[in-house]
């Protein structure tokens, strides 16, 4: 009796350390895998507004003009990843140059809605 315990005790701890080399062995592939997207170029676009203006108007531009976008001063940015809207966010001034503090990041069902 002590024979077949210990006969099914070995099986179990072996397929228990089967079962952990697989799981660690699939995460360090799919890291591995997953690497090579870690290069791929991005493009990222911060819209503040839009405007549509005629080509007459557009040609009476200069410098010093003023072009009042749709948005309003308090309204989040729109924030584009490869042109698809990803997030919204706000600016932000760090050590004297612009940048964007995300807000909101769109749901991937936003995203899809956002397609068609």
């Amino acid at each position: 009796m002590n024979d077949k315990r210990t006969s099914d005790d070995n099986r179990a701890s072996a397929m228990d350390m089967n079962l952990a080399e697989i799981d660690s062995d699939s995460v360090m592939e799919t890291a591995q895998n997953m690497d090579f997207l870690l290069d791929i170029p991005l493009e990222i676009t911060v819209e503040l507004g839009s405007s549509k203006i005629t080509i007459g108007d557009l040609l009476k531009l200069s410098q010093g003009s003023v072009v009042e976008l749709n948005k309003l001063t308090d309204e989040p940015l729109d924030i584009f990843v490869n042109k698809k809207l990803m997030a919204h966010g706000e600016v932000v001034v760090v050590n004297e140059k612009f940048g964007i503090r995300l807000t909101n990041i769109v749901s991937p069902g936003d995203r899809v809605k956002g397609l068609s």
